[in-house]
């Protein structure tokens, strides 16, 4: 199990669908420090999905890290993609 690190006053465990896709974005923009413009998040039920483009592999590694330490998460699908430029 992933060490979870995440907790924001008004974070709950128990979140789940878009209420925990939006808490996994905030904190894959607090922690990571990538461009999101090009990342999707969905939640189905404590599992989140990860998709869409970021600018190389060390980014689609911290994008997943990151979203596995928040609180409520169970399992992370990760689709992210390195964008070709």
């Amino acid at each position: 199990m992933h060490k979870q690190i995440y907790v924001h006053e008004g974070d709950h465990p128990d979140l789940t669908g878009d209420d925990l896709a939006e808490k996994v974005l905030r904190y894959i923009q607090y922690t990571a420090l990538i461009d999101t413009s090009g990342l999707s998040v969905m939640a189905i039920g404590r599992t989140v999905v990860l998709s869409g483009y970021v600018s190389s592999e060390a980014e689609v590694g911290c994008a997943e890290q990151a979203a596995a330490a928040v609180i409520g998460v169970h399992l992370v699908e990760n689709r992210l993609e390195v964008r070709k430029h």
